[in-house]
């Protein structure tokens, strides 16, 4: 299972889900293709609609909120993904222990945030006034498409990152922060990637 509000999610390495994941987007094309049954979820129908068209009529999508109970049985995924919207939601109280809750023994909860630091850094030589040690608001105006929307994110240090995760009763095995890739060089040719 992905549960994920943001349905464009991969997973780093090649090492496909279980065989009961949620999610939807990229990689679940190919881990549906090896047999995997991937269901997603998404508080926007919209979302839904895009992942549908890349996984077909057989993927099991749902409009639900990661902040809101999720409605799936107890162990009902090998795997959950949430890759890029945990930093969408204000209160991550609950939302652990119900990823936990749908996580089979054994299974594996694979995350991904925004680094903890960059956007605090962002703010500090933007001359904006930031606490990196405070969950603190952050909104920005983004267009896609010929449309502007005011995205709100929530933005967590690290320890309160890890900290949410273990009081839910995950083992945290990796935290991993993978090098740019080799073409962002040319990007910022003064900088070490």
């Amino acid at each position: 299972m992905c549960s994920a509000r943001n349905l464009a999610v991969q997973v780093p390495g090649d090492h496909p889900p279980g065989p009961r994941t949620p999610s939807g987007g990229g990689w679940q094309v190919r881990v549906c293709d090896r047999g995997a049954v991937v269901t997603g979820i998404d508080a926007s129908a919209g979302m839904l609609e895009q992942a549908r068209r890349r996984l077909g009529d057989d993927a099991d999508l749902r409009v639900a909120d990661l902040a809101d109970p999720l409605l799936f049985p107890d162990g009902a995924f090998d795997d959950v993904v949430a890759s890029l919207v945990l930093h969408y939601l204000q209160d991550w109280g609950p939302t652990p222990a119900e990823l936990r809750r749908v996580l089979a023994p054994g299974g594996r909860l694979i995350a991904s945030v925004e680094h903890p630091f960059a956007n605090s850094l962002g703010q500090c030589l933007a001359g904006q006034e930031t606490n990196y040690f405070q969950t603190r608001n952050r909104t920005e105006e983004w267009t896609m498409g010929g449309q502007t929307a005011q995205l709100s994110f929530w933005d967590r240090p690290l320890h309160a990152m890890t900290e949410a995760f273990t009081a839910a009763g995950f083992r945290i095995s990796v935290i991993s922060e993978p090098p740019a890739l080799p073409s962002a060089q040319d990007l910022a040719p003064e900088q070490s990637v």
